[in-house]
């Protein structure tokens, strides 16, 4: 649009509207970056309330009363909104705003400034806000200033912010989604959000910080925010997942949802379907905020019976008592004792789990203590790891018991073999061919198998056994002698 499109007066007018509003101001600019009709959706001025909220303490120059963590599904605009309009309309407001812009990739990270750098060049803006004039010598994709002291400055996750100091920083997308499984991604990510961005605040106790994501998984950025708040720092949660369910945050954003949909034109049903089969783990992240998938992820785990049994006198049954150990006193990995049978039904049962964080004279105590529980019966496996360390282990184990069934089992170290391990496992169980005794320890069993194997959720220590005592009790049997 250009400038003689409108009177003088009416730009004024026009400018005032989008001053007070940001919403208003995100209706008015659309065209100027997005080809396509704005479809509105309650959500987005929702969002766009909530960041004037935050940001119109900024311009007065108070303390901020909390940082902000979105959760909302891809294909929302959310980065339209947050990361290309919101900076731009926070200079309508006050000229002097420095703004810190952050996502997953420095090349995205850069072409949202662009877009926004194209709002401020377009005829339409300037004639609404002239006073809003950029510096010739601070005008690229990375960083651009306007003539009062304002600017935007573009980063990615892990870069260098070295000097930028912000009064309202923004981290959109900190986790490329085709990321999410790899455990050195989230840790640099979380790294960088507890050892860097910290420190790029104008003013600590003023400086107001906006992250918006969707969920990846269990230890995400957002999943160390939200540890953050529960050890007292305010954060305000806004989770607006894409079906109506008990995640949705505050709970009186339920009251929106039409028919259970977030926004049935942009995430209809039918999408969703679609979504789902894609992925299981991906969908529940993204779209529901969930990353553990209802009824679990590689295991479906609400597709395992519990029932009450007594199994000392079974007849025809094959057993094997699995130990996954570790050495950490009081913390770490744990030392896990899965002991699963083999009905004569070829039917599997996780009958018991002996799980501790103890030292290695503590752990071979227990180990001694359960094989005299467990009786002769009971196949004993012993977890070796790769080196010669993981031998000596095995060995000491295995002399530990002497007059037991025991072998060691030399396994792989890497997180994709684990997977691989386990993958038998899951098919039965998924299968419903998994039984389980009631017992106390079910809840924290089932847990660990529904999260597996998100990189987020650092315990794997039941799957580990569980995948080797199944691996004793499906093994091909040998039959010795003439028939």
């Amino acid at each position: 649009m250009s400038k003689e499109a409108l009177p003088p007066d009416e730009y004024d007018v026009l400018a005032s509207v989008c001053r007070e509003s940001f919403w208003e101001f995100v209706q008015e600019f659309w065209g100027e970056i997005i080809d396509e009709k704005l479809v509105p959706n309650w959500h987005m001025e929702y969002l766009c309330r909530e960041l004037e909220k935050v940001a119109d303490r900024v311009f007065n120059r108070q303390p901020k009363l909390y940082d902000l963590l979105i959760n909302i599904p891809p294909a929302t605009t959310k980065s339209t909104i947050v990361s290309v309009m919101f900076p731009i309309w926070c200079w309508t407001r006050c000229l002097w705003v420095q703004i810190i812009c952050g996502c997953f990739a420095h090349p995205l990270s850069l072409d949202l400034s662009v877009k926004g750098r194209t709002i401020l060049q377009s005829e339409k803006f300037k004639a609404c806000f002239p006073e809003i004039v950029l510096r010739s010598d601070t005008n690229t994709a990375t960083k651009y200033q306007n003539i009062k002291g304002g600017w935007r400055y573009a980063t990615s996750t892990g870069g260098a912010v070295t000097g930028q100091h912000g009064h309202i920083n923004i981290i959109d997308d900190p986790v490329d989604p085709r990321g999410a499984n790899s455990e050195a991604d989230l840790k640099a990510a979380n790294d960088w959000l507890t050892n860097v961005m910290p420190k790029r605040k104008v003013n600590q106790a003023n400086t107001v910080t906006i992250m918006i994501m969707q969920r990846l998984s269990q230890g995400d950025p957002s999943a160390l925010w939200l540890g953050w708040a529960k050890q007292g720092l305010p954060i305000k949660h806004i989770c607006i997942p894409a079906i109506l369910t008990d995640d949705v945050r505050p709970r009186n954003l339920r009251r929106f949802y039409k028919k259970g949909l977030l926004d049935p034109k942009r995430l209809s049903r039918e999408v969703l379907a679609e979504q789902e089969l894609i992925g299981t783990r991906a969908y529940a992240g993204q779209y529901l905020q969930s990353p553990m998938p209802p009824g679990g992820g590689m295991f479906k785990t609400g597709r395992i019976r519990i029932e009450s049994i007594s199994y000392s006198n079974a007849k025809g049954w094959v057993f094997c008592r699995y130990w996954d150990k570790a050495a950490t006193h009081g913390g770490g990995a744990y030392t896990v004792g899965v002991l699963m049978g083999k009905d004569p039904d070829k039917a599997y049962w996780v009958l018991d789990v002996v799980r501790g964080q103890w030292d290695a004279g503590e752990r071979e105590r227990i180990i001694k203590q359960t094989a005299v529980m467990d009786g002769k019966v009971v196949v004993i496996r012993v977890e070796q790891e790769p080196g010669s360390g993981g031998k000596e282990s095995a060995q000491a184990t295995i002399r530990n018991l002497a007059g037991y069934r025991v072998w060691a089992d030399v396994v792989g170290s890497s997180s994709g073999n684990k997977e691989h391990r386990a993958d038998p496992f899951s098919a039965q169980v998924n299968g419903e061919n998994v039984k389980m005794k009631e017992a106390d320890w079910n809840a924290e069993y089932l847990k660990e198998l529904s999260f597996f194997p998100d990189p987020g959720y650092k315990y794997k220590d039941q799957v580990d056994a569980s995948s080797g005592a199944f691996a004793y009790l499906s093994r091909p049997r040998r039959y010795v002698g003439a028939f």
